[in-house]
């Protein structure tokens, strides 16, 4: 599909569904994937791995096995029926998803300095890049990676437990308080006028330029994507001990946040590992910024939402990214089942109702599967219905929104009232 051709209310900026149309059985895809599920179990088992080293630098987040997890919650919605959420906005140590894919690649690059080093046997224990060597060793080098915020933070507190330096270049649309957190733990933060994906050119070539430095690349990191893929295998046990492993006749359908796709990505990368197509993928992005819609539907790499005369402008900042990730949109964008733009009033107002009427913390970012499933049960269900005749188990996925200062939740807060009072003058 050229540009011009594009759907109006998606070049309007307006909420939009939008089921895709290349979408493929999830056999067919894995069977000819140059990544698959051997992949993720081997990610799932490095995880494991390091759980004594985690468990040791983070004593009070984390219990003795050293795993970072989030809980799945039950919520009833306006129809009576069970919405569930993989609660990832209370992740241990980050309180963001971006804990599964920058932690787990800090983690590795870690591992492969000690291993290279003769610091660390192959398979040894872990726990030992916590000793004095190790970190002598990591002081050397430093990380460096771009971010609107989340990922950054991620990477920045497990290079700074670690002992490595660690540089991170944000956006100017970052929020100056993941700026402020980065600091408190010794990261140095380099800001940047331009938008993300600017911050991430400039990463990349100083690491390029720096024999010491490792790049984390949020839009071609296999690391970071076999991260987020291990997640379906923490989700596993929580849905069986419910009752609800996702069948034909019932399948699951996961709303995921998407800025880049590397969390949604893998996450979905994974699901479709366990449950093939029992599991239904359907991407959340701001009606702003739908950078990985765009991709699925045009098939180019270099689109971007401004040239559909998008501003990549939202109050959901860890999702303003102008381009999809290429790989990413090569690896997981067939099992991609549809896509739902949301408005920056709608994930406001969401965020204000999950809080009075469910107590949950979250950003912007993180209310989007909220309005994405809002509006599939409500508005659009007949459209939805005859995409999707079977029952489904919907289930959310958070991304963000525990660790958010007091001060800047109760202004989203203050926003999500604001809005909610013009709606009922």
């Amino acid at each position: 599909m050229s540009l011009s051709d594009l759907p109006a209310p998606l070049r309007a900026a307006q909420p939009f569904f939008w089921p895709h149309p290349q979408r493929r059985p999830a056999a067919q895809v894995l069977a000819h994937s140059p990544v698959g599920r051997a992949d993720v179990e081997a990610a799932v088992a490095r995880w494991r791995r390091f759980g004594p080293l985690l468990a040791r630098l983070f004593p009070h987040e984390l219990g003795p096995d050293g795993r970072i997890d989030s809980p799945l919650l039950r919520q009833g919605d306006d129809h009576g029926r069970a919405l569930w959420v993989k609660a990832d906005h209370q992740l241990p140590i980050t309180a963001c998803i971006k804990a599964r894919g920058g932690v787990y690649e800090v983690l590795c690059h870690a591992e492969q300095l000690a291993l290279d080093a003769g610091l660390l046997a192959p398979g040894g224990d872990t726990a030992l890049l916590a000793d004095a060597p190790a970190r002598a060793l990591f002081a050397r080098h430093r990380v460096l990676v771009g971010s609107t915020g989340n990922l950054g933070y991620s990477v920045g507190v497990m290079a700074r437990a670690l002992g490595l330096g660690v540089a991170v270049h944000m956006s100017h649309d970052a929020q100056a308080w993941k700026k402020d957190r980065l600091r408190a733990v010794g990261a140095t933060v380099v800001e940047h006028a331009g938008d993300y994906a600017q911050a991430v050119a400039g990463a990349r070539a100083l690491a390029a330029a720096d024999p010491a430095a490792y790049f984390i690349d949020d839009e071609d990191s296999l690391l970071l994507f076999l991260g987020y893929a291990a997640a379906a295998w923490d989700l596993a046990p929580q849905l069986t001990a419910q009752g609800l492993a996702p069948t034909a006749a019932r399948p699951l359908r996961v709303y995921l946040p998407c800025g880049v796709g590397g969390a949604p990505g893998g996450v979905a990368f994974g699901l479709k590992c366990l449950w093939g197509d029992a599991v239904q993928v359907v991407f959340v992005e701001p009606v702003a910024a739908p950078c990985f819609l765009l991709r699925l539907a045009t098939g180019d790499d270099a689109a971007s939402v401004y040239d559909i005369g998008l501003s990549n402008h939202t109050v959901a900042d860890g999702l303003a990214v102008p381009r999809a990730s290429a790989r990413v949109a090569a690896l997981a964008g067939p099992l991609v089942d549809a896509v739902v733009t949301v408005s920056d009033a709608d994930l406001l107002r969401m965020l204000r109702f999950q809080h009075e009427a469910h107590g949950l913390q979250l950003e912007p970012s993180a209310a989007a599967g909220f309005v994405a499933h809002e509006m599939l049960a409500g508005p659009w269900a007949e459209t939805v219905a005859a995409w999707c005749p079977a029952p489904v188990v919907p289930l959310v996925w958070t991304t963000g929104g525990q660790g958010l200062p007091a001060e800047v939740f109760q202004a989203l807060l203050a926003g999500g009232l604001a809005l909610g009072q013009a709606a009922q003058a």
